[in-house]
């Protein structure tokens, strides 16, 4: 089954996210960025459309952790939109229903096109998402830690090699 697109788009003081196919981490960088830029941002709202999501991975739910946090650290409000039984189990499984508002309806990206992922020729950038996210993971639940310690320790170990061969 091939790698999902996300699709971002901002405008009124609301970002919002489309998911299309299966969510990876090949496709999480761009809403990493993101997550990253929203402490600085003037937004009230994220709406993220798991309308045609067909799966997620754990690092991209990660990031949607990561966004999750950011937002409610400024008084932001995120919903997840959508999101089929499959979707939800995986959601709630890694204990992140707590972070997230639940609802349906139309989600609009405007215009937009898909936001690029960096694709594996950039390894640094993957695996900082993965270790990252991972780590998101841990701290949002305590049931995590067990699930992903040996994930974060293998993805540091790899992200450190490859930053001693860029040097």
């Amino acid at each position: 089954m091939s790698n999902g697109e996300v699709i971002i788009s901002s405008g009124e003081g609301c970002y919002a996210v489309k998911v299309n196919g299966r969510a990876t981490f090949e496709c999480a960088p761009p809403l990493r960025a993101l997550a990253k830029e929203l402490d600085q941002s003037s937004f009230q709202k994220v709406d993220i459309d798991l309308g045609n999501c067909l799966g997620m991975d754990s690092t991209f739910m990660g990031v949607l952790a990561m966004m999750a946090l950011r937002a409610k650290k400024i008084g932001a409000e995120i919903f997840i939109c959508n999101a089929n039984e499959l979707n939800k189990t995986l959601l709630f499984g890694l204990g992140l229903k707590k972070l997230f508002q639940f609802t349906t309806g139309y989600v609009d990206v405007g215009n937009a096109s898909a936001a690029p992922a960096p694709g594996a020729a950039d390894q640094r950038i993957n695996a900082a998402t993965v270790l990252e996210a991972h780590k998101t993971l841990m701290d949002v639940d305590e049931e995590n830690v067990k699930k992903f310690e040996k994930v974060v320790d293998f993805v540091q170990k790899d992200l450190d090699k490859l930053n001693d061969t860029k040097s």
